[in-house]
């Protein structure tokens, strides 16, 4: 069994991977110098009547030659899981910086558990293939040829032995390989399913608790459990046959060749000294072989992990190509020239040449019915999809040739929804970024959070909750406010930000808005009337297209879908 892609890994680590094969190597060339030092000295002392003293040059080499072969084996298990370590915390840069080229759109498509499951289980299954698997593969393949070389000189009949006896360890590990194989991917299957659902239960505990459903969750998540328990139990019963079927082939394959050997001694046909230096190798010739298959399923765990990891890595979108240009801009137009984009298995595009300008400084609100393309409009402005034809163009260039951290750093976005993480208030509106406390602070007075703040009981070194918990929802929506002050960017993205809020929340959260707005150019989703009516122009969304575009009073009076939705959702002007 091999993994290219981990083959791959381990080839690039050549500095860790060539110490470990050739510990495993020396390792083996130490065990023939042991045995045959072993054969000496009991030939010596039974055979040849030789006394300690005599025997005492031997047993000062023999002595070295065990002590050097410990030190290799430890000494190849420690670089061992050192290549192994730094495979592992490379793969999980990379899945993590994949995840997060990916963007929200393209990684929502996951279910969050599974990737968590992934990243942490499965990259830590990696160890063993890397640590135990692989290093055992290359002493398998060179040891056994070895000690064939040095027992053929002594007795060819016991080395036909065991050279006809090897090749059914790797055959019987190979068939059971292939079942095992299904029997490890079925069980990986059934951690992610569980590992998924038990965070989508945790984040849904309320809303479970809410509609009393959570005893039924209880008695899914033990139905989950036992198809892991179930599959679980069918590895170890695939590894312990494995395993008895392994021991029970070289155990035999050994004895053959004692018989083999002994009738030999017995008739003359071989020197003690030659026929127990046979018998101590033939164990010696079988150990990798043996030592390979225990490694075998820890190995094929890493590699069912693989499949997982590697097929992240190798998916999505194409990366932004950057047309290695450097932006950096105080003031931001955006134009959309006949963007037309369709999700993955869309049955109709989501946009359909959709043409618009936001001009420097200018406010403009998006506003249509559920499913209009709002949101995706906001995604493209983002980066985090590109437009199957058509351009997104800031400042004249094509949104595609930007370095998506370069283009980010010029817009804020505040959510309808802000997340907030489980860390210190201070963290979560700067983010740990430059500046220090006072621009925290001078962003939380701006954006109408600094009073709260101070009333909590650390201040501004207040752990929340994950999700903001422990703030109401007007002061969540006043830290994610502070964020985008802190950041302090050309263009702002708004959903929505003060809508479900109580009257006197909402009325500080707006007065935050509009000076967060002055100046900047805004592009606003909009859905209520009394947030779209305060903008520039209005961009009317429907089936993915432009419906209508003006000012609120000019499409009011033309009478057409504004006005439709405006009694659809009317709000307090």
């Amino acid at each position: 069994m091999g993994s290219k892609p981990l083959l791959r890994e381990a080839v690039n680590n050549p500095g860790l991977l060539a110490p470990v094969v050739a510990a495993g190597l020396l390792g083996g060339l130490l065990a023939i110098a042991q045995a045959y030092c072993l054969a000496l000295i009991i030939d010596g002392a039974f055979l040849g009547g030789q006394d300690l003293a005599g025997l005492l040059p031997l047993v000062y080499i023999l002595l070295p030659v065990m002590a050097a072969r410990a030190g290799l084996l430890w000494a190849g298990e420690v670089v061992g899981f050192r290549l192994a370590a730094g495979i592992q915390a490379g793969l999980r840069r990379q899945a993590t910086a994949r995840l997060f080229a990916l963007g929200p759109v393209h990684a929502g498509g996951e279910r969050a558990g599974e990737l968590v499951n992934m990243l942490v289980q499965g990259i830590d299954s990696l160890e063993a293939y890397f640590a135990k698997y692989l290093p055992q593969l290359v002493t398998a393949a060179v040891i056994p040829p070895a000690i064939l070389t040095v027992v053929f000189q002594l007795d060819p009949a016991a080395a036909a032995i065991m050279l006809v006896t090897a090749p059914f360890i790797p055959l019987f590990m190979a068939l059971i390989g292939r079942w095992a194989g299904t029997v490890q991917r079925r069980q990986w299957g059934a951690l992610s399913r569980l590992s998924g659902h038990f965070f989508d239960v945790l984040q849904g505990l309320a809303t479970l608790k809410l509609f009393n459903r959570s005893r039924e969750q209880v008695a899914v998540i033990a139905r989950l459990s036992g198809q892991l328990r179930d599959t679980t139990l069918g590895v170890l019963r695939v590894a312990f046959l494995s395993a008895l079927t392994l021991e029970l082939l070289a155990t035999l394959s050994t004895a053959l060749v004692a018989v083999a050997v002994g009738l030999k001694l017995l008739y003359g046909g071989l020197e003690f000294r030659q026929a127990f230096f046979v018998l101590l190798l033939a164990p010696e010739y079988y150990l990798p072989l043996r030592l390979l298959g225990g490694h075998f399923h820890a190995g094929l765990a890493g590699a069912t992990a693989a499949e997982r990891i590697y097929g992240l890595l190798a998916g999505g979108p194409p990366a932004i190509c950057s047309d290695g240009e450097p932006f950096a801009a105080s003031r931001i137009n955006v134009r959309f020239e006949g963007v037309t984009f369709t999700y993955p298995g869309g049955a109709r595009p989501a946009l359909h040449d959709v043409t618009f300008s936001i001009g420097m400084g200018e406010c403009v609100a998006l506003v249509g019915p559920s499913g209009a393309g709002k949101s995706t409009v906001a995604d493209l402005l983002l980066g985090f999809i590109r437009p199957d034809s058509g351009a997104v163009t800031v400042n004249g260039r094509d949104l595609g040739g930007l370095q998506p951290v370069e283009w980010l750093a010029h817009v804020a976005c505040v959510p309808q929804f802000p997340h907030l993480f489980a860390a210190t208030v201070a963290d979560n509106i700067g983010f740990g970024a430059p500046g220090g406390r006072e621009a925290v602070e001078a962003a939380a007075r701006a954006a109408g959070a600094h009073d709260f703040i101070v009333r909590l009981p650390a201040g501004y070194d207040t752990v929340i909750g994950e999700g903001g918990l422990g703030l109401s929802g007007g002061e969540a929506q006043r830290i994610a406010l502070a964020r985008a002050f802190f950041k302090d960017a050309p263009l702002v993205l708004l959903d929505e930000p003060a809508s479900g809020l109580d009257p006197g929340n909402e009325a500080l959260v707006r007065a935050a808005l509009e000076r967060l707005a002055a100046g900047r150019t805004v592009l606003v989703i909009a859905h209520r009337l009394s947030t779209a009516c305060r903008a520039d122009r209005i961009i009317v969304l429907s089936g993915g297209r432009i419906a209508e575009e003006g000012r609120h009073a000019d499409l009011l009076a033309a009478g057409g879908a504004y006005r439709w939705l405006a009694a659809a959702y009317r709000g307090p002007a």
